[in-house]
């Protein structure tokens, strides 16, 4: 796959408490030329990485439902910092707390292209 320069060392968090769909984020992110920041399956474990290691962080992906929590803490914590993130779920808008309704969203499942656009346009939105 050739991925546009402009992701390549972008730095992701990823909030994902299913295993196997986190080891796929991570391949695909790999692929695309990022790297991973950290990957976590509960909300104070990403929040604790974000206490000390936010400049090493350009991104999120955040699942809405991490372990029957919402992972609105994380999303706050990201929305205070200035990092863009988005959530990944198999919901609609309408599982979103109302603050994230305009945010993007990545529907599981996801193709690796959806995952790309996203990313392209955060990447944009940094500068070069």
């Amino acid at each position: 796959m050739d991925q546009p320069v402009r992701l390549n060392g972008l730095r992701v968090l990823i909030l994902e408490d299913e295993a196997l769909l986190a080891m796929l984020l991570e391949d695909v992110l790999a692929e695309f030329g990022c790297s991973v920041a950290g990957t976590f399956s509960q909300n104070d474990a990403a929040l604790a990485f974000l206490a000390t290691n936010a400049a090493d962080v350009d991104f999120g992906i955040l699942d809405v439902n991490i372990g029957g929590q919402r992972s609105d803490p994380v999303a706050r914590e990201f929305d205070r910092l200035g990092l863009p993130f988005v959530f990944s779920t198999g919901y609609d808008d309408s599982a979103l707390n109302q603050t994230w309704r305009g945010k993007p969203s990545l529907k599981k499942p996801f193709r690796p292209i959806d995952l790309e656009r996203i990313l392209t346009d955060a990447a944009a939105a940094r500068g070069p």
